[in-house]
């Protein structure tokens, strides 16, 4: 949130590279039309006014939070002001958001839902061509395993490529070795399922055995089935 200092006064009205509306902390009443409490006011000849007595009392309030909606909304407003309020614990003004024209609000929303169906329409043509990549790679990386590993079931192998390739997983397929289709992350990969899938590995950690004594015991059953899936069906 923007912050301000204690706005100076020029020509009665509080001014921070413009008009600034007050939102006060205690009840005050316009100085002129005796109107009140005022939710809004402006200080003027060192007394406070309501918005319609300075003639600010067409604009409508933007509440702070949306940037973009409120730089255009500026933008295309002929007349704005900033709103503040007094923040005793730290002493000094802060923005609440701004007052604008209502066409010049309508204006804004507009350009900005455009902007929005813009960004949906790139997030879709974004998220489209991700998945083409991360279908090609995927494929790529399971011709991999095939290829040093001619005994795995073409099956398997798409299961454990699509598995270790996964995107904003962390795998090993998702790391510079693995995108590279290194040897060393494609065989990482394949001993990660074979040690999951085909040996009681999970069972044991399941039942407290610790990870290393776990692995320990189930080397011999990774090694057998590595070795099957090495030799070239006949």
């Amino acid at each position: 949130m923007a912050s301000l200092s204690t706005p100076p006064l020029r020509n009665g009205l509080v001014v921070v590279g413009g008009l600034v509306v007050v939102q006060p902390l205690r009840k005050r009443h316009c100085a002129e039309c005796r109107r009140g409490p005022l939710a809004l006011l402006v200080v003027e000849g060192g007394v406070p006014r309501c918005l319609d007595c300075v003639d600010l009392g067409h604009l409508v309030f933007l509440p702070r939070g949306d940037t973009a909606l409120t730089r255009r909304a500026r933008e295309e407003s002929a007349l704005s002001a900033v709103v503040v309020r007094f923040n005793r614990r730290r002493g000094r003004y802060e923005r609440q958001g701004v007052l604008v024209e209502e066409a010049g609000l309508a204006r804004a929303e507009e350009r900005c839902l455009a902007d929005a169906e813009a960004r949906r329409r790139r997030r879709v043509r974004d998220a489209g061509r991700r998945a083409v990549e991360d279908m090609r790679f995927t494929e790529a990386f399971a011709a991999e395993i095939r290829r040093l590993f001619p005994g795995c079931p073409q099956e398997r192998a798409r299961t454990i490529a699509a598995h270790a390739s996964l995107r904003g997983s962390g795998r090993v397929g998702r790391s510079a070795a693995g995108r590279a289709l290194s040897e060393g992350a494609v065989v990482s990969a394949v001993l990660a399922s074979v040690r999951h899938v085909d040996t009681p590995y999970d069972q044991l950690l399941m039942s407290g055995v610790p990870r290393h004594e776990a692995r320990r015991r189930i080397t011999a059953g990774v090694e057998r089935v590595l070795r099957d899936w090495r030799d070239v069906p006949a």
